[in-house]
């Protein structure tokens, strides 16, 4: 498979599609809904509550913190996650934006 070609989209475009890999897997969705839930930074709750391996919750809790859609604080031998609200608002606005468009056609097309 070739390499995606980044460079000739736009910033906004790139953005959007990495949120939307991102929140393309129910794990990940499943994570954020927990985060939301919680009150506090979550610790170590996170592998019963989904209910997968310790190392998959990592994997995709990690993929989650490349976008800023979470952020970790280290306490101990632990570390605890959040949503980072500014970054969760800034997506939001992105993606309500581009899933607000309407078609331009009328309905004759194909």
């Amino acid at each position: 498979m070739g390499l995606t070609k980044t460079e000739i989209f736009t910033d906004q475009q790139n953005t959007i599609a990495q949120l939307a890999k991102v929140l393309g897997h129910p794990a990940r969705i499943a994570i954020l809904q927990h985060l939301f839930r919680s009150d506090t930074c979550v610790c170590g709750d996170l592998v019963t509550e989904i209910g997968l391996a310790q190392p998959t919750i990592s994997q995709h809790l990690r993929e989650l913190k490349n976008v800023n859609l979470i952020q970790g604080s280290i306490e101990g031998t632990k570390v605890c996650y959040c949503i980072n609200t500014e970054a969760w608002e800034g997506a939001r606005e992105l993606l309500f934006l581009f899933l607000s468009q309407q078609p331009k056609t009328n309905g004759d097309c194909c």
